[in-house]
């Protein structure tokens, strides 16, 4: 993958974008179990009253609630709350707290906090006093809730403390609160402040109700901001994945075409649609739903961890067994399935493979009635894929229910120790609630990583195919510094003891070739199957580079020229005429964009094209379908001839171009080519004696060597090789 990261460079900002959407995204996410605990924990529990310390408390409720204080705590809470009196009664008075009299309090200092604590004392030291004066039987802070405090009832524990006994037992009981945590005295000390509120008249279900609606409302606003984040990171992730792939299947594309016959030798066809289709979408895939997973689940598996432990750190061993059983899990399942991802776009090519065949050799298959055989390699190409998809997609399914084991599991265990930590008042409901939500967070993340493990390794072995085409150095490049023919080429062609050699072989396919082609001249190649004809033609236009010597158009060694210079000069006709999807005039303007309706049809008079495209009902705009299928074989030819004449080029080359057509086409055709070429060089490479027995020179090859040169007449007397073809197609008229 990183290989390829210069793609990812015009889409940088998008990606920082995408990423900081994607923090922020988790962080809201992280935040909400924060609010649902303050619901449970305050809304419902509390009551919605969120400080043990009361803004409005009555003198004799304040009383009470200093007896139960420390010195230290008694001089605090002096500090942050006034008295009433006639003079001040009228401006603090509280709307939400009617009961309020002359000699009441109210807060009005800035320690919020160390009040909390203060009374959040006194009224755990209360209720442990009271369950003194019950002898034992325990009395808790929703007893006091439910019984409420009243005037008669203060002022008779008022009294009672008075006496030494019950005197000693309020300081024990203020002892014992001295040393309580925290966490045990806050919800305690809310209970008695909503007794205080209750006794001055306040609609605690208002305060309640208001709390809930505060919370519920935040809550809200934050899923709207984190369904914004989401949606913001997707498309801006999605942006960035189809932006690179569209400029990968751009270079890939761009790369092949520029490809000779070498490196279409090394990648078949089959594996280079496959890499430019399927290894793309890998990667397009990965950057717009696997990069996100990737960025997202560590911050929620991190975050989550931080959060649930802030909650509740007796419970941290719940955490651990999770991550342990979570990468126990993922560790045997890649380590079983991984492999197979491998071998997924391996298959994938050997399935385009011999489906392309297939379609490309349809009436070979038919003409030997192999239907049957092609389907058994069909099948067998597509029972490796399917049964290296259904192992792996069988492995990836026993996860799913593994997960959810554990993610039930780890709910259970956390119920059941969260229940008795409740019990014990070291944890409150909601805290319980919302340690469960970031137990399954930390889970949930690692799912993500698991599915990382499927689309990283499979999106790798895709970016390093990928890789391996844009990496792929031409055999046949344009030099660094070209020559140039000039503004007028006359096509003179020489080559120069010119041997060749295909990559990887053992011996040369041409042996020191030398000759001259001039312009207003045809040359013309014959010898038997196998002795070089093609792969001597393909070394002009630089289908492939000499091994040795050098092949020069007007002096000019063609590696010294660019390929776009050198073969905007020749018009290439080879061996199997190939349309391509469009019209008939479309294919004809292929090397020569610009040509008018006139030169069209004389290209197509000369190539012996006129009579069956003038009896096409559309004529040059006539639809011709991909490869030219709609057409017959000589049709095809012609119009392959047609288009290298719009091309008008100094240099021409008939690649065993005139097999297809019948004897009287193809004299009509050479005769009518004659007057046309007549500036040109004319390259012919044939099989039949009487294509080229006219021709100005003649090269007769023979496993590679020239063995003869010359024109026809010289030829039957000084080339035994050219006398046995010739004798062999023409009677002895013919070749007198």
């Amino acid at each position: 993958m990183l290989k390829l990261k210069r793609y990812l460079k015009p889409y940088i900002a998008l990606l920082l974008v995408g990423v900081v959407l994607l923090f922020g995204q988790a962080m809201l996410e992280l935040t909400l179990p924060n609010y649902m605990s303050d619901i449970v924990n305050v809304g419902l529990q509390q009551g919605g009253i969120t400080h043990a310390a009361p803004e409005a408390i009555s003198a004799e409720s304040m009383q009470l609630m200093q007896t139960f204080m420390t010195e230290d705590d008694k001089s605090l809470v002096t500090e942050n709350y006034t008295a009433l009196d006639s003079e001040n009664l009228d401006t603090l008075r509280d709307s939400d707290y009617p009961g309020l009299d002359t000699g009441d309090y109210v807060f009005t200092g800035s320690d919020t906090a160390g009040a909390d604590l203060a009374f959040s004392r006194a009224s755990y030291a209360l209720i442990q006093f009271m369950q003194g004066l019950a002898d034992g039987e325990e009395v808790s802070s929703s007893d006091m809730e439910n019984t409420g405090l009243d005037m008669s009832a203060m002022a008779q524990l008022g009294q009672m403390l008075q006496m030494p006994e019950m005197a000693e037992k309020a300081n024990e009981a203020v002892e014992t609160a001295a040393v309580t945590p925290e966490s045990m005295l806050s919800q305690t000390g809310v209970v008695f402040t909503k007794a205080f509120y209750t006794e001055l008249g306040a609609d605690t279900d208002q305060i309640q109700t208001g709390y809930i609606l505060s919370i519920g409302l935040r809550m809200l606003l934050l899923t709207v901001l984190l369904t914004a984040f989401a949606i913001g990171a997707g498309y801006c992730l999605s942006k960035l994945g189809a932006g690179v792939g569209r400029d990968l299947r751009r270079d890939v594309f761009r790369k092949v075409t520029y490809f000779n016959n070498k490196e279409m030798d090394e990648f078949s066809g089959a594996s280079l649609i496959t890499r430019s289709t399927n290894d793309v979408m890998q990667v397009q895939n990965f950057l717009s739903m696997g990069l996100r997973m990737l960025c997202f689940a560590p911050i929620m598996g991190i975050g989550g961890l931080i959060m649930g432990l802030s909650k509740c750190l007796n419970l941290a061993w719940v955490l651990a067994l999770a991550l342990v059983l979570m990468l126990g899990i993922i560790l045997v399942l890649f380590s079983v399935a991984l492999p197979r991802f491998k071998k997924m776009q391996h298959f994938i090519d050997q399935l385009n493979l011999v489906s392309r065949e297939e379609l490309s050799g349809m009436m070979v298959v038919r003409a030997f009635a192999n239907q049957k055989f092609m389907q058994k390699r069909f099948d067998k190409a597509n029972q490796d894929l399917t049964g290296n998809t259904l192992f792996v997609n069988r492995a990836m399914a026993t996860m799913m229910p593994f997960m959810m084991l554990v993610m039930n599991g780890i709910s259970l265990l956390i119920v059941w120790f969260g229940g008795k930590q409740i019990a014990e008042s070291s944890l409150q409901v909601g805290d319980m609630m919302a340690f469960i939500q970031y137990a399954m967070q930390v889970i949930m993340s690692f799912l993500f990583i698991s599915m990382m493990f499927i689309m990283v390794p499979r999106a790798s072995v895709s970016a390093e195919r990928i890789n391996e085409v844009l990496e792929t150095e031409n055999a046949v490049a344009d030099p660094e510094h070209p020559e140039t023919l000039g503004a007028s080429v006359k096509g003179v062609v020489e080559f120069k003891d010119v041997s060749f050699r295909y990559e990887g072989a053992d011996a040369n396919v041409l042996e020191h070739v030398s000759f001259t082609a001039k312009p207003g001249e045809t040359t013309a190649l014959i010898g038997s199957t196998g002795s070089g004809k093609s792969t001597l033609i393909n070394l002009i236009p630089r289908f492939y580079d000499v091994t040795e010597g050098s092949v020069t158009v007007d002096g000019v060694d063609v590696r010294k020229l660019s390929q776009k210079e050198l073969r905007d000069a020749i018009g290439y006709v080879p061996q199997k005429g190939l349309l391509f999807s469009g019209t008939i005039a479309s294919n004809l303007r292929y090397g020569n964009h610009e040509a008018d309706e006139a030169l069209l049809q004389t290209s197509a008079d000369i190539a012996q094209a006129t009579e069956f495209i003038s009896n096409l009902a559309e004529g040059f705009a006539t639809e011709i379908s991909q490869g030219g299928t709609n057409v017959s074989g000589g049709q095809r030819q012609r119009l392959s001839i047609a288009r290298a004449l719009v091309k008008n080029a100094p240099i021409y080359i008939f690649d065993d171009t005139f097999s297809a057509l019948d004897f009287k086409t193809d004299a009509a055709l050479r005769k009518a080519l004659k007057g046309y070429t007549k500036d040109a060089t004319v390259f012919i490479v044939a099989q039949r004696v009487s294509t080229i027995m006219h021709a100005e020179q003649i090269i007769v090859l023979d496993e590679g060597r020239v063995v003869g040169k010359g024109t026809h007449e010289e030829l039957l007397k000084t080339c035994e090789t050219y006398r046995e073809i010739a004798e062999s197609q023409l009677s002895k008229e013919e070749l007198a």
